[in-house]
């Protein structure tokens, strides 16, 4: 597989625009076919996701996605629900699409009604714009930013000729469980509604569910792929295998690209627990490594604290035992060994080490030696800009 360029538009059969002005932002995605989603885990649900989720359980596929920032339209009621149906109304009547097939999605402050007028006055000037451009898709990937510093997106093209394309929000309030974290996801390879829904599902468990960048999960949690059936290759086994690790691959990517744009984030942090007895075991670790508060306090002050790492993991609920692990931190090419096989390592290069934690991306590797499966995690520092942005949110 080899990385391209234009984001979702980099797919055969999907057409993107979006705007943004101020906090405010609409974003429309055209591409129609079979599609399959997964949502948040929080039991308080915004509107947006209640809808989106009916969408694919009961139609099985997409023809449309519009998105607004802003405002979440979460612990709205009734009147929350009418108006995320009123986007989908909206939008279908101007496309010419069924209403029943346009997914929802909303990220902003929680509580507040959403003005939806708003969203219907802008709507003529993003469909105006709508098309398949590489700036297309920034544009909308731009449009649903709240707190991100950066757009996200990646394609790809595997070498059976199918393309991956996503873009993805997020960066505060993230600990997936399926920040807000939104993903849309397309591709044009030719696959059925149910064969989407479990690649979904695996690509999501390995990648966006092992991001953490403060522990919150969100209302509107939610990510969506669909397929326009539009590349040309005759599905096979061979192909669907590809389609699979090309998800996973294009998800990772957005999500170390969420991680190291956490609320505030100087640094990245990639925790990989090996040796597991169980993947279980190895993801409970890999995630409260880089859920908790002391390490992400530690990293942010370049400090190589390694007893925090092990303190979380012992925590974790992960099986291990203290007196077989071993442990090292690595960036920007070096790695130094902290604990082998459970004896605190004599050898350890402190100036090297030092330079390791000065890194914008930190490795943390914990082997378990207990077994063969794996598990990686990605978090981000925690710092006083962090503090700030959240303090200040609705004011």
């Amino acid at each position: 597989m080899k990385q391209i360029e234009g984001g979702i538009c980099a797919v055969r059969g999907v057409s993107a625009n979006g705007i943004k002005n101020g906090k405010m932002g609409v974003a429309v995605i055209h591409a129609e076919g079979p599609a399959a989603g997964v949502f948040t885990k929080n039991k308080v649900i915004a509107a947006p996701v209640t809808l989106s989720k009916g969408v694919i359980e009961t139609q099985h596929r997409l023809s449309a996605i519009i998105a607004n920032s802003g405002n979440a339209n979460a612990f709205t009621g009734d009147d929350g629900f009418l108006d995320a149906m009123e986007m989908a109304t909206v939008l279908a009547q101007k496309l010419n699409l069924k209403p029943d097939t346009v997914a929802v999605a909303s990220t902003g402050v929680i509580g507040r009604r959403l003005n939806v007028s708003l969203i219907s006055e802008r709507l003529p000037e993003v469909l105006e714009g709508l098309g398949s451009s590489p700036e297309c898709s920034r544009k909308a990937a731009k449009a649903i930013m709240t707190t991100d510093r950066v757009v996200k997106e990646v394609a790809i093209e595997m070498d059976c000729g199918i393309r991956i394309g996503a873009i993805a929000k997020g960066s505060g309030m993230i600990e997936p469980n399926m920040g807000t974290m939104l993903c849309f996801a397309y591709t044009d390879a030719k696959v059925p509604a149910d064969v989407l829904d479990a690649a979904l599902r695996i690509a999501v468990d390995k990648t966006f569910n092992m991001v953490v960048v403060d522990g919150d999960t969100s209302t509107n949690d939610m990510v969506l792929l669909t397929s326009t059936c539009k590349s040309g290759v005759k599905p096979c086994m061979d192909c669907l295998d590809d389609f699979e690790e090309g998800l996973i691959y294009v998800f990772t990517e957005l999500a170390k690209k969420m991680a190291r744009d956490g609320e505030g984030a100087t640094k990245l942090i990639e925790a990989r627990v090996v040796g597991a007895k169980t993947y279980e075991d190895a993801k409970l670790a890999a995630k409260a490594i880089v859920r908790s508060p002391l390490v992400k306090s530690a990293i942010f002050g370049k400090d190589p604290n390694w007893g925090r790492v092990v303190a979380a993991a012992g925590y974790s609920g992960a099986e291990l035992e203290q007196e077989i692990l071993s442990l090292s931190f690595s960036g920007g090419g070096a790695e130094v060994e902290l604990v082998k096989s459970g004896e605190i390592s004599s050898s350890s290069d402190l100036d090297l080490l030092k330079k390791i934690m000065a890194n914008e991306e930190i490795v943390i590797t914990l082997d378990l030696n207990m077994g063969n499966e794996q598990a990686t995690a990605w978090g981000c520092d925690l710092t006083y800009d962090y503090v700030k942005i959240n303090a200040e949110y609705t004011t």
